[in-house]
């Protein structure tokens, strides 16, 4: 018997299974012109799996035994899985942001309010963040996912269920919230600079809803002073400038990475645009900005 090192295939394991790696490699040979493709694979595997399944759809270079296929089905089809996971992902981050605005369980029990009140404020603050904050997280994650199927990929969000349960936690301890909710899994077969343009189109769709945020923020509270709209558009505008320059940090499964393996200068770019308007934010330097079209109304 012929022992093989564990760097080396036997190309005629090809005749009974569907490999995607020795596919790729046999058409780039085939073609030379074709190089640098990128192979971003999620699947199933084995329940006993050592691999984190979540981690799988960030992973590049990574086969699970699911042979891919050029995406053609409905462009704006949502799967019931789908659907779930971004409802779980969504009703998690409320939570998590209430009680962040509470301060956390310990400032909870020493305030004295009572249960109702707590209850009731947690509920006004939760939904009241899901409408300034969810749009930053869901139609940053439905770019990703709306480019890849432009591309002809497989993609769909998945919620990562240790990453919410850590985050409501450290929100319910500490009064911060630090939650990875979840992401959009890709397969398919692409170049570095379309994996870069899916990684990249996330941030955009941040920076774009931070300018809608504050033209129509700034005439929003021209019409009104309420604390709770005030609430609103200042959550808008600092949870998509945050959630844009974090999104930048070339680390891990994070875009940055993926857009500065593509383009180092598009990296520097937008790594510090989004860090300077998240800086800027916070520090409340749109304000000026933001009292402009306060006074077109």
């Amino acid at each position: 018997m012929n022992h093989l090192s564990k760097d080396k295939r036997d190309s005629r394991l090809d005749v009974l299974e569907q490999d995607f790696f020795s596919r790729a490699q046999n058409k780039s040979q085939e073609n030379p012109q074709q190089k640098n493709h990128v192979r971003v694979i999620i699947g199933q595997g084995p329940q006993n799996s050592s691999h984190n399944p979540f981690l799988r759809g960030f992973m590049d270079a990574i086969y699970f035994q699911q042979p891919v296929q050029k995406h053609s089905g409905s462009f704006w089809h949502f799967s019931k899985k789908e659907l779930n996971d971004l409802a779980l992902a969504t009703f998690a981050f409320a939570l998590a942001l209430a009680f962040m605005r509470m301060g956390g369980i310990f400032n909870i029990l020493s305030s004295g309010d009572s249960l109702l009140f707590v209850l009731i404020s947690m509920f006004i603050w939760g939904v009241l963040y899901v409408f300034a904050l969810g749009p930053a997280f869901i139609f940053h994650e439905l770019a990703h996912k709306y480019l890849a199927r432009h591309y002809g990929c497989w993609a769909e969000f998945r919620a990562d269920p240790q990453g919410l349960k850590t985050g409501v936690l450290i929100a319910a301890l500490l009064g911060i919230v630090f939650m990875a909710p979840g992401a959009v899994m890709v397969a398919g077969n692409i170049s570095k600079e379309q994996n870069g343009k899916i990684a990249l189109v996330g941030p955009i769709s941040n920076l774009i809803l931070y300018a809608i945020g504050l033209a129509g923020g700034g005439l929003l509270l021209g019409l009104t002073s309420n604390t709770f709209v005030e609430q609103f558009v200042l959550a808008w505008l600092w949870g998509n400038s945050i959630l844009a320059a974090f999104n930048m940090i070339p680390f891990g499964p994070l875009d940055g990475r993926k857009v500065k393996n593509w383009s180092e200068p598009i990296f520097w770019i937008f790594m510090i645009s989004t860090l300077a308007l998240a800086y800027a934010t916070m520090t409340g330097k749109f304000e000026p900005i933001l009292a402009t079209f306060s006074a077109l109304v």
